[in-house]
């Protein structure tokens, strides 16, 4: 019972973690600069297992019954994963890539830790995916195959996130071409944008 539970963290995990999002393309992108690449996906992983466990042991309870809590975290979202998109679309329309050098995309440790923050924290999918999804299914278990649960799902995240932002970094000499970085800031305005649409449309329009 404990290992299929453990199990099903790591399958359910990996299923809500890895299709591409709004933290995944964020660190897609450090990963490909090799820029604190490891330090956001620890941060990711921290956030990722602060909020798992809040939601398999109770606070799954609290977002899904406060409709202005929801509210907010989902305003937030929306302006935040539009001004970003806006930004990507700007690298993508100016298309700088041959005059860009490595330490003009390098970012301080400061600012990617608050990117990095603003990138999980503000993004409503993180809490229907790691609080309302994963903590609804985790609070079916009880006692060790509860904890078991929890395990499976934040070994997930600590896979996917790692081996994301390392296979990243591995392929950054091919990735970090003018025409891949022009092809990927221009994916990332889509998803971001159509997070954000998706977000509007579907829970505040």
């Amino acid at each position: 019972m404990v290992f299929s539970a453990m199990l099903q963290g790591v399958l359910l995990g990996a299923g809500m973690i890895i299709p591409i999002g709004a933290q995944n393309a964020y660190l897609l992108g450090q990963g490909i600069n090799r820029n604190h690449h490891i330090l956001a996906a620890t941060l990711c992983i921290i956030c990722d297992v602060t909020l798992i466990l809040a939601g398999i042991f109770g606070a799954s309870v609290l977002i899904n019954s406060n409709e202005l809590l929801m509210k907010i975290i989902t305003w937030g979202g929306v302006m935040f994963l539009f001004v970003y998109g806006a930004l990507s679309f700007k690298a993508f329309w100016n298309n700088q890539y041959e005059k860009s050098t490595k330490q003009a995309l390098f970012k301080s440790r400061k600012v990617v830790i608050a990117t990095t923050l603003a990138v999980t924290l503000l993004n409503p999918h993180v809490y229907i995916d790691t609080v309302m999804i994963l903590g609804t299914v985790g609070g079916q278990f009880s006692g060790d195959a509860r904890t078991a649960f929890a395990l499976g799902t934040i070994l997930a995240s600590i896979m996917w996130f790692y081996a994301l932002v390392v296979g990243a970094a591995k392929m950054g000499p091919l990735l970090s071409k003018p025409k891949i970085l022009r092809g990927i800031d221009f994916f990332v305005a889509c998803i971001m944008w159509f997070i954000a649409w998706s977000l509007y449309s579907n829970t505040l329009h």
